[in-house]
């Protein structure tokens, strides 16, 4: 298991459980309380956990990433991820992004289309376009939540439904086959399920860690979306026969190794990485 993956795996523990202790934590993962500590040293100088009596417990909102630290994770695979996306894009198209990081990493990656419109409830993302020299830019306003930096409520919600689309990069959670996408917010979830309603192809990406994830607020059935982009890893070919079954398509992105190795170095302090106790 990846240093990050176990990280994120203690977090949710921690978050589930209240609190925990080093020894509980190693003793569920199967790893030493070594590992653990660094694990957990990692976390609090993200400011997602903090020190209580007899062990650590998640801080407010910490269950659901700030949006720089999930930016930061997985890097290769989002970018492979976008470099499949782009390939969806023509000019002239107006073009729907949902809050998240993997979202981001499509904005991040657009070059090369001309007279290209968008429409978003991502402050984050919204900047990065504006950023990269893109004008025609519409941000749903509403109400700004963090951790995720996402405009949501009745007013974004309602800008939406009068804005159609030709595709959405749906960001989520969780895919389930069955139960289809879900998100830890109610809020995101209702402005996703409009984003989704007034677009021609709604794309969802993801990195398959998010396979098989049930989040608190459902988004959408698998059906209602037309294509999944995720990276090509055994759990994503593992669902694609289930995926298919229900008529969805599904392009599966090749990940730069070297791209990988250089952004899990990048994913926590490096003397977490060499195995030091820092």
């Amino acid at each position: 298991m990846r240093p990050r993956e176990r990280q994120e795996k203690v977090l949710t523990w921690i978050a589930k459980h209240g609190s925990g202790s080093v020894k509980d934590l190693a003793r569920e993962l199967g790893v030493s309380e070594m590992t653990i500590r660094r694990d957990l040293r990692v976390l609090q100088q993200h400011r997602l956990l903090e020190h209580v009596t007899g062990g650590v417990e998640v801080k407010r909102s910490a269950t659901e990433l700030a949006f720089e630290v999930k930016r930061r994770l997985y890097q290769a695979e989002k970018q492979a991820i976008a470099r499949q996306a782009i390939q969806l894009i023509e000019s002239g198209m107006t073009i729907a992004f949902s809050a998240g990081t993997t979202t981001w990493a499509i904005a991040h990656a657009l070059r090369g289309f001309r007279h290209l419109t968008f429409v978003t409830n991502s402050t984050n993302i919204a900047l990065e376009l504006q950023q990269q020299g893109w004008s025609h830019i519409i941000l749903t306003g509403g109400n700004f939540r963090t951790p995720s930096d996402a405009l949501v409520g009745p007013f974004a919600e309602y800008t939406a439904r009068h804005l159609h689309t030709d595709l959405l990069f749906l960001g989520v959670h969780g895919l389930d086959v069955e139960e289809g996408m879900s998100t830890p917010n109610i809020q995101e979830a209702a402005i996703d399920r409009v984003f989704i309603h007034h677009a021609e192809r709604v794309v969802v990406v993801m990195d398959p860690t998010k396979w098989g994830v049930k989040a608190l607020a459902h988004i959408a059935p698998i059906e209602d979306i037309e294509t999944i982009i995720t990276c090509d890893s055994p759990s994503s070919r593992l669902f694609a026969p289930r995926v298919a079954e229900k008529g969805v398509e599904m392009i599966l992105a090749p990940v730069n190794t070297e791209e990988m190795a250089n952004s899990h170095d990048q994913d926590a302090p490096k003397e977490v990485y060499e195995g030091r106790d820092v």
